[in-house]
């Protein structure tokens, strides 16, 4: 963390940011970064195969709530993104330059600001459980109101309680993406991931 303050100190003039390990801050969180390897969308690795799922203090906090809200319910978080560089923001955009699915690295991402996170629901023992979709699927099927089996429903549901009750925003166009209020006014981040 310290050469990520020291980097931060070389690209912005503000003060360094509060970023926290969410998998030290939230006990029990399963943290895949699938943006660390090529399984995911991009079909590319755009983090290094160290990266850590840093978050706003503040914002790391609301997701020890929601993660103490569902295991209460049997289940445990798993984020597959957290914050993102503004440079892979851009990497992003080339791939994909789709408002909606991808943001516009002209004003960012809530990820770039350290304020959102890519989550779903895992058992106790980390195993998966059926979601409505993969991770990062573009389109209509991963809507919050797309049309699931029963027991699918009710945890995305669980999911979407559990967030909104801890102060995150859904993505109407992700069930797995959650944004903090802690994004506005935030600035745009390049720390290093590693």
């Amino acid at each position: 963390m310290r050469t990520a303050l020291l980097v931060w100190g070389l690209l912005s003039a503000g003060p360094a940011p509060d970023l926290v390990d969410a998998a030290a801050a939230v006990p029990g969180l399963v943290v895949e970064l699938r943006y660390a390897q090529a399984d995911n969308a991009f079909h590319q690795a755009f983090y290094p195969a160290r990266a850590r799922c840093l978050l706003l203090r503040k914002v790391a906090a609301r997701l020890l709530r929601a993660a103490e809200a569902v295991q209460a319910h049997g289940y445990r978080l798993k984020a597959w993104d957290c914050y993102r560089p503004h440079a892979v923001q851009w990497l992003m955009w080339a791939a994909v330059p789709h408002r909606g699915y991808v943001a516009d690295p002209h004003t960012g991402s809530h990820h770039n600001r350290a304020a959102a996170v890519d989550v779903t629901l895992v058992a106790l023992d980390g195993t998966e459980v059926p979601m409505p979709t993969p991770f990062d699927t573009f389109g209509p099927a991963a809507r919050h109101d797309a049309p699931v089996p029963a027991d699918v429903a009710a945890r995305r549901a669980l999911l979407l309680r559990a967030m909104e009750d801890a102060g995150f925003k859904k993505n109407r166009m992700e069930w797995w993406h959650y944004e903090a209020p802690e994004a506005h006014g935030a600035p745009l981040l390049d720390v290093p991931l590693d």
